[in-house]
């Protein structure tokens, strides 16, 4: 036998869980955005936001979503892709309106169509996470519902539905960032340490 064949196997080092990176670039982006929708932050703090779209939510989400790619995950490929791609549609929008390069002064509710498109892609994901862990359920349950509240309020021009989704998109901020602290910490840690609902509702 050659030295080759009788050299121990060493198992590769398991590959890094990229949601938890693509759930805190996500969730730390929304919690900012729905804190002005809220009305809790000023509207012209819309202009913070766009950088922070572009680098973290944006950018940072689509590395994530490459890197479910690399891991075989087509769930997450496709969320983290889609919703980097979102935050870049959104600061772009704002960047390309500001300075003339688009003009949507007569858009009327072309805005609003297309949240109602992305809490369209949000509700197909969503039905995906009933063989997901309980946290990601949640957190996409919550998702393509703020998209109808600020989709409907962009369209009627309604400020207290746009408020209503700014509420629950803080909330659904917030439990992106529990996920993404709950993958790094059980990771840390070797054991589940903060609870993610691991059991699917459906098995």
């Amino acid at each position: 036998m050659s030295d080759i064949d009788a050299a121990p196997v060493v198992p590769a080092n398991p590959a890094a869980n990229p949601a938890a990176l693509g759930l805190v670039g996500f969730g730390l982006t929304t919690i900012l955005l729905s804190l002005i929708n809220a009305g809790v932050l000023p509207a012209g703090g819309e202009g913070v936001v766009i950088p922070m779209a572009i680098a973290y939510g944006g950018l940072i989400q689509i590395i994530a979503g490459l890197m479910e790619f690399r891991v075989g995950n087509t769930f997450g490929m496709t969320a983290f892709l889609s919703y980097g791609a979102f935050w870049w549609w959104f600061a772009f929008l704002l960047i390309f309106a500001k300075t003339g390069v688009i003009d949507i002064s007569q858009a009327g509710p072309t805005v609003g169509v297309a949240l109602l498109l992305w809490g369209l892609l949000t509700l197909y994901l969503w039905v995906g996470t009933f063989r997901l862990p309980k946290i990601l359920f949640l957190i996409f349950l919550a998702l393509w519902v703020t998209f109808a509240l600020l989709g409907a309020g962009a369209i009627e021009e309604a400020p207290g539905l746009t408020q209503a989704g700014g509420w629950l998109g803080l909330l659904t901020g917030l439990m992106a960032v529990y996920g993404s602290f709950g993958i790094v910490t059980n990771a840390t840690w070797g054991r589940a340490v903060v609870p993610l609902g691991e059991t699917p509702f459906l098995r």
